[in-house]
């Protein structure tokens, strides 16, 4: 058996994954435009400033809310008041 011939085979140290159901949490927005959302970001400054900058520059007509920790809690009045959550943690 010549070398360019030969078949290797191997397994996907992942496995097998199954086919998950998806259910969302809210409903999509129409739109962002106009719409408060709330950027809640952890963890490394140099890539959440990056972030916010590009977010703040390709969605203009937004509201952009800032929250400094993604592990306190929305208070009553910005569950109130936002229409959506960008959460991350970058480390």
């Amino acid at each position: 058996m010549a070398a360019k011939d030969k078949v290797y085979k191997c397994l996907n140290p992942r496995g097998v994954e199954q086919p998950e159901d998806i259910f969302p949490l809210a409903p999509r927005l129409d739109t962002i435009d106009g719409k408060n959302i709330l950027l809640s970001l952890a963890g490394e400054p140099d890539i959440n400033i990056a972030v916010e900058k590009l977010l703040k520059k390709n969605y203009p007509n937004v509201n952009w809310l800032r929250k400094p920790d993604t592990a306190v809690p929305l208070s009553d009045e910005e569950l109130k008041t936002t229409d959506a959550v960008v959460a991350g943690t970058a480390f």
